[in-house]
Order: structure tokens, then sequence, then C-alpha cells
């Protein structure tokens, strides 16, 4: 899979990864919760997975995120 990512959702996907909150990642980067989960909804449809799990994985694959 070659899906690119922003910088923010890169971000985001590093925090998630760290196991952060939505609510956590907004009040770290100082944005809205709902934008965190806008971010979130759409690197579900950029790399095609259903759940924080499979987003994870994904990004561990593309070395976008180290173990």
């Amino acid at each position: 899979m070659t899906a690119s990512l922003t910088k923010r959702e890169l971000e985001i996907l590093s925090l998630i990864a760290q196991e952060l909150t939505s609510v956590q990642i907004a009040n770290y980067l100082n944005i809205r919760i709902s934008t965190v989960e806008s971010h979130r909804r759409n690197m579900f449809k950029k790399l095609q997975v259903q759940s924080v799990v499979g987003l994870v994985i994904e990004a561990l694959k593309q070395g976008w995120i180290k173990s």
C-alpha cells in the first residue's frame, strides 16, 4: 500500500501508537477533539483499515512508526 499521509496525520498516528486518547492528543497538539477524529477517519480511509490496531499495523509496515 502506498498511501501518503500528511505531516499532521503522521504526528497523530505516532501519538495513537503511544496509546494516547483523542482527548489527550487534542490537548497535546492544542487542537479540537473533532479535528483529531477527522484526521483519524481520513487515515482509516487512506490506509483502508477498520480499527486503530489496523492503523498501527499498517504504520509499522510502512516504517512510519517504530515498535
